[in-house]
């Protein structure tokens, strides 16, 4: 019995793995995923147009069916299938993929929207001029051809490529290890930065970027900033923002529709459209009421309903933010050289381009000079035969064969082989006067095609002439304005470019719930009214703050242990009128037994000044900006003695007057100049002398175009002008400001007032009115007031806030609620008696 013997090697399995994975990435990189930098087509594409033209399926042809090509593609050149081949094809046949589609289609060849193409049995196809011009002078040896996979036929490793194609249609493609996203442009910048090159060999990247602006896609859209073209061009990687170009109309109705008209590239209408219902459907965009595609064959043109009163630029920052209607495309500039991949900056690619024309015209000249030369070598033997035909002729009669005669010819007019041939191979027709005087003239003009030939090989710059000569033939044909528009740079979009701006009243209950409404829900009634309800508060809480501020504006939170917090406007959930709100707690930290006393809503921390006041009298004046940067946890407003809270912080320019009003109806007037600017980490000064079981109540700044409002808990409240408040020094113990009686109750706010304003007083059960200023009339400082709000029994009012006219605009078209029939006569002093001013 034979023993076997086995060929078996011993391999470290780690190098067989790199081995082999090896040779598999370049085989993708090299023949499937990567373009070559000369014509710009992967293998796939490239056999695809040979196939076509062995088929002659020029631009002027019938269409042939795409099966007849996908088989002769893989029949012939690219054995991987037709279904592999086909999508290939109708890929280079899309407008909305190629820049300049290489393939025209005939039939269903798919859509922006993501329709698939038909079977390749019901579409047809053939080659664009674009392609054509690609494959000129294939035919005059200027490329290298290899054998076909089972060598029955050779084909060619590159195309000549008049046609700029591989920065013209751009290219993408994913190896391993690597990826290729080159972005398509046009032709006309192309092509000028080609000549660009020629005539100045160390132009810069940097100058070729003022003649190719950027990237120009088939689908238009906008660049957005040019950073990113600069980096990709430079480094040959770099990331652009596309954003889809769009504009606003409006019907006749007066409503507002968001149009877009163009897509960034390589998008699908649909999936954008399926996403922008899901935002709606999600209530993530609420302006939003209804969605349509109205494209057509002469464009794209997507419809954005909007609802009445949004505002148009903030849903398409939404939309820019939550939706691919803002894009970012990779400029990843990787092709292959000499089956070598490298990544290359704008003006290596068209060095290289130019360098391929450079040899394919040498090549083409060789060619066509070898042939003349040929041509004239006959011509030349034809010549000498009709100079001397009547010795020819009997040279020939008396040869006894072909052969004798050849060799005759050949000794005695001294002519090569080819030559004796084709005397013997003329027609006795070539002998007329005419057709010798076309012979001549044939061979003068070949004399002259060879002497240029031989120029052109001779100086490179006649080379460089003819590549600008094709580059000019091929702007002629092809060239066309940009598509898409290169715009300045957009920053990351911040909530703010996602929010509308409009006037909103934010609401703080005792217990610390927030949250915003717009001021429309409530109705405006006159003084006297009952109101409406105004929050659905839980047992024992009340609303103790209401502020009208901006939803862009930032609101500094003040505590009543001196601390300030920082939030936006629009990060206050925006709730139903009779909701209760948020708790404070879940937007800021505050810490345990931390009550919220003022709201200061700023756009910008400048150079205006903060006053603050506390309870028991001291008042403290720091620059806004020293608050600028708080931390999320808060920090120190002001230093506060033991048993003191913070009760109001005011926004002054440094030099008005303050008014300090108490619990007790007591009214000190001093100017802010008296309090120097102190640092933030400060305890301030005194501000009112109080006293006993009095404590301030509110801090007003001074406005003489205005008056002052003394609202007492018993709804009773009166106007007075603040000429009647004399200015003392501050630390004074101030003087009457409303008397307050058990009719009246203790004082619950002080507000500068002006006719045009308008009131919102909210009472411990949640009940509010909204009434105008000017139903309350003007009395001296020595009264009890009239009847703002009936109150009922076991309430009382706890809030009061102003409606400036620009928040009172806004809710114009509140209902307008009948007038009440509420006391308004004023309520004498019970025991007069002279004011205790003091300084």
């Amino acid at each position: 019995m034979v023993e076997r013997r086995e060929n078996i090697k011993e391999l470290f399995i780690e190098e067989e793995m790199k081995d082999s994975y090896l040779s598999y990435a370049m085989s993708v990189i090299m023949s499937r995923a990567l373009p070559d930098v000369r014509d710009g087509l992967k293998p796939s594409q490239r056999r695809i147009l040979v196939a076509m033209n062995d088929l002659g399926l020029g631009p002027r042809s019938k269409f042939r069916k795409c099966a007849k090509i996908a088989g002769d593609t893989t029949g012939n050149y690219h054995p991987h299938g037709e279904q592999v081949v086909y999508p290939t094809l109708v890929r280079m046949a899309q407008d909305f993929n190629y820049r300049y589609p290489l393939i025209e289609g005939q039939g269903n060849f798919g859509s922006i929207d993501g329709d698939p193409p038909a079977a390749m049995r019901y579409t047809e196809a053939r080659m664009t001029e674009a392609t054509m011009i690609i494959m000129e002078d294939l035919e005059r040896e200027t490329v290298d051809y290899v054998p076909n996979y089972d060598d029955t036929r050779t084909e060619p490793i590159v195309l000549p490529s008049k046609f700029p194609n591989l920065l013209c249609n751009g290219c993408s493609g994913i190896a391993v290890g690597m990826a290729t996203s080159v972005p398509p442009h046009n032709v006309n910048e192309i092509c000028d930065g080609i000549v660009a090159v020629i005539d100045n060999p160390e132009i810069t990247v940097d100058e070729l970027m003022k003649i190719i602006k950027g990237p120009d896609f088939p689908t238009g859209a906008l660049i957005c900033g040019t950073q990113g073209i600069r980096d990709g061009y430079r480094t040959g990687r770099g990331t652009i923002i596309v954003r889809a170009r769009a504009h606003t109309e409006t019907s006749k109705n007066g409503k507002k529709s968001i149009v877009v008209t163009e897509i960034p590239y390589q998008l699908n209408r649909d999936n954008i459209l399926e996403r922008i219902a899901e935002l709606v459907r999600d209530d993530q965009i609420k302006g939003i009421s209804d969605i349509r595609n109205e494209s057509d064959r002469e464009g794209s043109r997507l419809v954005i309903d909007l609802k009445k009163g949004e505002d148009e630029e903030v849903v398409l920052n939404q939309l820019y933010k939550h939706t691919k209607l803002q894009d970012s495309f990779s400029i990843i500039m990787i092709a292959l050289i000499n089956n070598r991949p490298e990544t290359l900056n704008l003006k290596q690619m068209l060095v290289y381009y130019i360098e391929h024309r450079k040899v394919v015209i040498i090549r083409r000249t060789k060619y066509l000079l070898e042939k003349a030369q040929a041509r004239a070598h006959i011509l030349e033997g034809l010549r000498i035969a009709l100079q001397n035909i009547d010795r020819i002729i009997q040279l020939i009669k008396t040869s006894d064969s072909i052969e004798t005669a050849r060799r005759g010819l050949m000794s005695e007019f001294s002519l090569s082989e080819l030559q004796a041939n084709a005397i013997l191979d003329m027609k006795l027709q070539r002998l007329t006067g005419l057709e010798q005087g076309k012979i001549e003239e044939e061979y003068k003009k070949l004399c002259a095609d060879i002497r240029g030939y031989q120029a052109i090989l001779a100086n490179e710059k006649l080379v460089f002439d003819l590549i600008k000569k094709d580059v000019d033939e091929v702007k002629e044909r092809f060239g066309d304005k940009r598509r898409t528009e290169i715009v300045g740079a957009v920053t990351e979009l911040n909530m703010e470019d996602l929010i509308a701006e409009e006037s909103v009243a934010v609401i703080i209950s005792h217990e610390g719930y927030i949250k915003r409404l717009p001021l429309t829900s409530y109705r405006k009634q006159h003084r006297g009214g009952k109101g409406v309800s105004g929050a659905d508060m839980k047992e024992g809480d009340f609303i103790e703050h209401l502020f009208v501020a901006s939803t862009h504006d930032y609101i500094l939170f003040f505590t009543d242990q001196g601390r300030v917090y920082w939030l936006k406007v629009y990060d206050v959930p925006q709730m139903a009128r009779t909701a209760k709100g948020r708790a404070l707690i879940n937007l800021l930290e505050l810490k345990e037994d931390e009550n919220v006393t003022s709201l200061i809503p700023v756009r910008d921390f400048d150079e205006r000044q903060l006053v603050m006041a506390t309870r028991n009298g001291i008042v403290k004046k720091t620059v806004l900006s020293a608050y600028g940067n708080p931390k999320k946890g808060g920090i120190i407003a002001i230093n506060l003695d033991e048993g003191d809270k913070l009760i109001g912080v005011k926004l002054t320019h440094g030099k008005q007057d303050i008014i300090l009003g108490t619990e007790q109806g007591k009214a000190m007037r001093f100017s802010e100049e008296d309090v120097r600017t102190m640092g933030r980490v400060t305890h301030g000064v005194k501000g009112i002398t109080l006293k006993e079981d009095d404590k301030v109540r509110d801090i007003v700044i001074v406005d003489e175009q205005a008056t002052l409002l003394t609202v007492c808990e018993k709804g009773f409240g009166k106007r007075t002008d603040f000429a009647e408040y004399p200015v003392h020094r501050r630390g004074g113990l101030g003087v009457i400001n409303i008397k307050t009686t058990e009719r009246n109750g203790k004082v619950v706010a002080l507000i500068d007032v002006r006719d045009e304003d308008e009131l919102i007083m909210i009472t411990a059960r949640g009940q509010v009115i909204r009434t105008p200023v000017n139903t309350i009339r003007s009395i001296g400082r020595n009264t009890q007031g009239v009847t703002l709000f009936s109150i009922e029994d076991g309430d009382k009012l706890v809030s009061v806030a102003r409606v400036a006219p620009e928040e009172v605009k806004a809710g114009d078209n509140a209902e307008e609620a009948a007038r009440a029939g509420a006391d308004t006569e004023e309520i004498p002093d019970e025991s007069p008696q002279e004011d205790g001013d003091e300084g």
